[in-house]
């Protein structure tokens, strides 16, 4: 049985996730507006090959397929990745941008299968000491929520890194996957106000 993953997320952000899914044999459609490909060195890869437009890169007994498409655009970023992922997707990872996520998370809705968990990934919010953060997308779907900070919990001072973005990303993936119920996960912390 096929299992299939939409991401979205700006290009190469979320590169290991749909590499780590990929190598567990999921068909993963990664839309964005460049393509960032998994590195060719790695040794569980068969091939990168063009296909109408398209990018597909065969990992273990999967494959991750990069589809050109817009934010802006969300209807035809839906028709172009549902075109590709050819069935229900059965997780939904997405890292938008506030502009365009309530746009482009109801235009891709129809792609899912009716028990697909999401992993939504936002940055912390800034009202004051209270973090709230935003109400899950889809009320009706298990969601994993990642809050990002701006630095990082492991190194005093440092920016919140890319590998531990990821890495906190998997968790997610891993807790939806698991059938866990809707939360809030935070990586990193915001960082301190200075001053009066």
């Amino acid at each position: 049985m096929t299992r299939r993953a939409l991401i979205l997320a700006g290009t190469g952000m979320l590169r290991r996730v749909a590499r780590e899914l990929a190598v567990d044999g999921w068909r993963v459609v990664l839309p964005s507006r460049r393509y960032a490909p998994i590195p060719v060195g790695d040794p569980q890869l068969r091939s990168v090959r063009w296909t109408a437009g398209n990018r597909h890169t065969s990992v273990g007994s999967g494959k991750a397929t990069w589809v050109q498409a817009h934010w802006d655009e969300p209807a035809e970023l839906a028709r172009k990745a549902g075109h590709v992922l050819d069935g229900p997707a059965d997780l939904l990872v997405a890292w938008l941008h506030a502009a365009y996520r309530g746009a482009v998370l109801e235009a891709v809705e129809p792609l899912l299968s009716d028990t697909a968990p999401v992993v939504e990934v936002s940055a912390v919010p800034e009202h004051g000491d209270v973090i709230e953060p935003p109400d899950p997308f889809y009320r009706d779907r298990a969601t994993q929520q990642v809050l990002l900070g701006t630095t990082s919990d492991i190194a005093f001072g440092r920016p919140l890194g890319h590998e531990e973005i990821e890495r906190g990303v998997l968790d997610g993936v891993r807790r939806a996957l698991d059938g866990r119920p809707t939360s809030v996960h935070q990586l990193g912390e915001r960082r301190p106000v200075s001053g009066p």
